[in-house]
């Protein structure tokens, strides 16, 4: 049986979490302070019942540390390049206006933080690996 995954992606003054389906659409996606990580998993936690995972980069071991004191199991994930992707799928997402229509999407900066996408992308990925 197949569940939902919750995915965070870790950062000294912020988090990108996401939550998909186990057949992999978004059910819900954002970006938290780190500080309200803990209250802001748990909460998802509690109303989803998912698999928690999450990028083993920047601060990642004092994340997991404050979510696995709730009592939550937390799997660490490979997050290499994810940002690249995540950047990718924010234009995907919302497209270029204007001028910036015509610069190649590798070369564009989104105006927010892609944090969310980030987590996005690392349960898209964990998902992917889970069906081979």
């Amino acid at each position: 049986m197949r569940c939902p995954v919750l995915a965070i992606d870790p950062g000294r003054e912020k988090c990108g979490v996401a939550v998909l389906a186990a057949g992999g659409s978004i059910l819900t996606q954002e970006i938290v302070a780190t500080a309200a990580l803990a209250d802001a998993v748990d909460t998802l936690a509690t109303a989803h019942d998912p698999i928690i995972i999450m990028g083993n980069g920047t601060t990642s071991t004092e994340a997991q540390a404050r979510i696995e004191a709730l009592g939550r199991t937390v799997t660490l994930v490979d997050e290499y390049r994810t940002t690249d992707a995540a950047k990718a799928l924010y234009w995907e997402v919302h497209p270029p206006r204007g001028w910036r229509r015509i610069v190649p999407r590798g070369m564009l900066v989104p105006p927010a933080p892609v944090d969310d996408f980030v987590a996005v992308i690392l349960a898209r990925r964990f998902l992917n690996e889970q069906i081979v």
